[in-house]
């Protein structure tokens, strides 16, 4: 075979694998790419898009949430609720993230055989179901905290590993 035709064909599987991956990240968050039709938040929403928001998020998630029966996360914090940003917080924790074990697992299970890194944005809803995971595993009794802290255990094994990918050794053509 020749160089080029070897090199056509490298590119034609890195171009299926990058089109597969495509495929395999819209399926890790399904909520984002359909907004409820109630809602006027943006399709795919973004919470992360410059180092003040990275430091928003982390206010957002060290002032005091409050979780009501139906599951719905609130800011209790009313000067941080009323930022722009909230509601994008509050539209992806309550419409976006998973809160329920079958969900949780099937995401652990997507993000197990996710092929390279996590997009920023999926890596980011990662973060949050593993917050939401958290306090529901401190919340539960009996067997339904061990239900949760598996359930945590793997969201954490699975950012740990997107992690170590995207600080290694990059590949090149």
């Amino acid at each position: 075979m020749s160089r080029k035709q070897t090199l056509m064909m490298r590119l034609k599987s890195k171009g299926q694998t990058q089109s597969e991956c495509r495929v395999d990240r819209a399926v890790l968050f399904p909520a984002a790419q359909r907004p409820k039709r109630s809602s006027s938040i943006p399709l795919n929403p973004v919470l992360q898009t410059s180092l003040e928001e990275v430091e928003l998020l982390y206010e957002f998630l060290l002032a005091e949430l409050e979780i009501s029966p139906d599951l719905k996360i609130s800011i209790k914090d009313e000067e941080l609720a009323s930022l722009r940003k909230a509601a994008d917080f509050h539209s992806i924790c309550n419409d976006v993230i998973p809160k329920r074990i079958p969900d949780i697992r099937r995401l652990t299970a997507s993000l197990s055989s996710h092929p390279g890194i996590l997009k920023k944005e999926d890596f980011e809803r990662t973060v949050l179901t593993l917050a939401y995971t958290a306090y529901r595993t401190a919340r539960a009794e009996g067997h339904q905290k061990d239900v949760w802290a598996q359930a945590l255990l793997s969201l954490f094994h699975a950012l740990r590993h997107d992690l170590m990918r995207s600080s290694g050794p990059r590949e090149s053509l």
